[in-house]
């Protein structure tokens, strides 16, 4: 999916991770873990071209994009990635299906066999929702209607920011087994996290800051 070589990040004298090298892999899930302050967020937002590395590349399907024009960083982000994050970035005032709309001409444009809307509610445990206005859901509930903007727009990669960090174990549970689904899809998902259930459930895992390159999560839990 996306291939990176010897990344690095800095901020004056401050170094926050260099020479990462890995390759983001579609129908896999990656954890980024780390303490605060490590560069977890800021590393993905270079990978989802909202921020520029210091040092190196990132290419993905063999193209260069780590300094695209400012245009086909926005065509990158509209065509290829979706966003979960712990805000849930929704319009509060708008309805839930006035949500899922913002992403529907990029999903036809994409696929013929787009899940709709209706059916992406059903999947996320919200059949029969759309009329109502997003600031009256719960936290769980306005992260499930992210979720079922991502399960319409189908993105090549999802790059998600702490996004169990204010939910229950339940709603923990639904979003990484919803993220798993898109995976299991052949889409490509990078996670920062700090909670070590959702490390255990991803495929691999890269302590930012400290490694250069990803974990198996079965080498981990064996240590």
């Amino acid at each position: 999916m996306i291939d990176i070589v010897g990344l690095s990040k800095s901020f004056g004298p401050r170094v926050l991770w260099q020479d990462l090298t890995f390759t983001v892999e579609a129908g896999r899930m990656l954890a980024l873990t780390g303490p605060s302050g490590s560069g977890k967020s800021t590393l993905l937002n270079c990978l989802g071209l909202l921020d520029t590395p210091t040092t190196g590349t990132m290419r993905h399907r063999d193209q260069d994009i780590t300094r695209l024009s400012p245009r086909k960083a926005r065509a990158y982000r509209r065509d290829i990635l979706g966003y979960l994050f712990q805000n849930y970035a929704l319009i509060d005032n708008a309805t839930v299906a006035d949500n899922l709309s913002v992403v529907l001409k990029v999903a036809r444009n994409r696929a013929k066999d787009h899940p709709t809307p209706a059916c992406a509610l059903r999947q996320v445990g919200l059949a029969g929702r759309e009329k109502e206005v997003v600031h009256r859901l719960s936290g769980g509930e306005q992260q499930r209607v992210a979720l079922a903007r991502l399960i319409v727009k189908q993105p090549a990669l999802v790059l998600a920011d702490e996004p169990t960090g204010a939910l229950d174990l339940d709603n923990t549970h639904m979003v990484i087994a919803t993220l798993r689904t898109l995976a299991d899809a052949g889409c490509a998902v990078v996670i920062a996290t700090h909670d070590p259930t959702v490390r255990d459930l991803c495929d691999s895992v890269l302590q930012v800051g400290t490694s250069t390159r990803p974990t198996p999560v079965k080498e981990i839990s064996a240590a």
